[in-house]
């Protein structure tokens, strides 16, 4: 695991990942269907699963 930590790009990823999280999460408490939200929060995921799996 600490390994995973030491590579740059899991790093990243993880970030991504808990941004987009956090992004949805947001969409659904709120309840706002604002596109740009939910076009930014997917791009995160999609991206930060990319480079946490190419790590």
């Amino acid at each position: 695991m600490y390994k995973k930590l030491n590579n740059l790009s899991f790093v990243i990823g993880a970030f991504f990942t808990i941004v987009s999280l956090i992004l949805f999460a947001n969409i659904l408490i709120t309840g706002r269907n604002d596109a740009l939200s939910l076009y930014s929060a997917s791009a995160f995921l999609i991206f930060g699963v990319v480079m946490m799996f190419t790590s």
